[in-house]
């Protein structure tokens, strides 16, 4: 899907349509300082809170119940598949790479000292409020509850993480980034709904991964998503040059 959209960007744009897509975005200190602020800030307090976490002993994990968990995630709890666990890595690692087509289009690659530091802050932003989160909640992941799982997994510190979805956020975050970018810059464009359908479908299969894999809930994988698409629209519109 990702290729698909590099495809697109290929295609030409009119001389005029050129003209009308200039200097689209610029850095706000206003905005930027902020963003850059809470970002960092809130990836080294999770680094922080990371460290002194304690991992869960052999008597925690012995008496947990499945009834702790809500009704509606419970059905997650069953699920341990390595597969998919794969597949939502790789499709993670595809995802926050894919911004980098963008600078395939020639307007937005002229852009490319305004665009790059809005697609970190997007990216820093959405991995630091995911990671503090975290640590903050430190919700245990369905595989502690599931007896089929190897034991070594639940002792490790990562157990308790599992609000809200990372990947999920994550994907999320870099695709709706770039449809959003491509939408300010090409706001005519008839490709419009490939790259918005592409933004919504590539996160939901990740979700939809890390449920099989046993790493998160449905809960987990619909909060990260809706942070992560929160962000990767809202960070980019508000660096937004809005012309008169």
């Amino acid at each position: 899907m990702i290729f698909i959209l590099a495809l697109v960007m290929l295609k030409p744009v009119s001389a005029q349509d050129s003209l009308q897509r200039q200097s689209v975005y610029k850095f706000k200190l206003g905005l930027d300082i902020p963003i850059g602020t809470v970002a960092l800030g809130s990836g080294l307090t999770s680094l922080f809170l990371k460290k002194k976490k304690q991992p869960l002993t052999l008597e925690e994990i012995q008496s947990l119940q499945i009834s702790d968990v809500n009704k509606w995630d419970r059905t997650s709890i069953h699920f341990h598949n390595k597969g998919a666990k794969i597949s939502s890595d790789v499709l993670q690692i595809s995802a926050m790479v894919s911004p980098a087509f963008l600078y395939i289009d020639k307007n937005i690659r002229k852009d490319w000292k305004t665009v790059t530091p809005i697609w970190m802050e997007t990216f820093a932003l959405t991995t630091g409020l995911t990671a503090l989160t975290k640590e903050l909640v430190k919700r245990k992941r369905p595989f502690v509850y599931n007896p089929n799982a190897p034991l070594g997994d639940k002792y490790s510190k990562d157990a308790k993480a599992s609000f809200w979805s990372g990947h999920t956020a994550i994907s999320a975050a870099s695709m709706f980034f770039i449809a959003k970018v491509w939408t300010d810059y090409h706001p005519n464009s008839k490709y419009k709904p490939l790259f918005w359908t592409g933004a919504a479908v590539l996160p939901a299969v990740v979700g939809l991964c890390r449920v099989g894999a046993g790493k998160h809930y449905y809960t987990d994988v619909l909060t990260g998503y809706a942070i992560g698409t929160l962000v990767g629209i809202l960070v980019p519109h508000l660096h937004k040059r809005f012309h008169p």
